[in-house]
């Protein structure tokens, strides 16, 4: 399979199923077949299967061999790993930005990302909150160096975030979690690579372990 979607048909298909994805609005384990994943975009059959593999690629789908695809489930292992993995991979991510010293202009989007996220919080707005913390961590990735990096953990970022969107409403208000993203913040614009890593393994660890009792507490491992 390609590595890059060609045909903007394939992308637009691929924007909308992913979206639908991440926001559960096509919900773990949801199952239906090429022509009703095509009549579901109002877009013929072939943009729609290459965009079914694409997304099979990414972990959110498999392809089900005469019976269509079906959306990955949610399991309270694959979520362990996958957190396992980000508490060791972005904190080194971060360490790397804040080693190359960027100047303001480079780390607005954090900045901006950060100042959504306590905006929304004020307002108690889970969702632009929700919103804001996925454009801290994506846009953390695209400033550091190491491509190979930023798209694996792209792709877990994608598989965790629809589980972060199941439980965005059973957890405590993500103050810490705000905090937390200002102490980083400020730790990479000072060039505290050390720091800046130390306190974005706390800030997975602590996150972890809050997704995980709540998707065992909630009986959300059969998803």
């Amino acid at each position: 399979m390609p590595s890059v979607i060609r045909s903007p048909r394939t992308e637009q298909a691929y924007g909308k199923l992913k979206w639908e994805i991440l926001q559960n609005h096509l919900p773990p384990g949801f199952q239906a077949s090429e022509p009703e994943f095509a009549l579901r975009l109002g877009m013929s059959r072939t943009p729609v299967r290459e965009a079914l593999l694409h997304l099979e690629a990414d972990g959110l789908i498999e392809m089900k061999p005469r019976h269509g695809a079906r959306v990955t489930p949610l399991s309270w292992n694959d979520m362990r790993d996958i957190y396992e993995i980000l508490t060791t991979l972005e904190p080194e991510a971060a360490a790397a930005v804040a080693e190359l010293k960027p100047d303001q202009k480079t780390l607005k989007p954090l900045s901006d990302a950060t100042d959504g996220m306590e905006k929304a919080l004020a307002k108690n707005d889970l969702d632009n909150w929700a919103a804001a913390d996925d454009r801290f961590h994506r846009g953390l990735l695209r400033l550091q160096n190491n491509r190979r990096l930023t798209d694996f953990v792209t792709r877990l970022l994608d598989q965790s975030h629809r589980a972060r969107m199941i439980t965005l409403r059973m957890r405590n208000r993500p103050t810490q979690s705000t905090e937390d993203h200002r102490i980083i913040l400020r730790h990479i614009e000072n060039g505290e690579a050390g720091k800046a890593r130390e306190m974005y393994r706390r800030h997975r660890e602590r996150a972890a372990s809050e997704l995980l009792t709540l998707l065992q507490n909630y009986r959300l491992t059969a998803l």
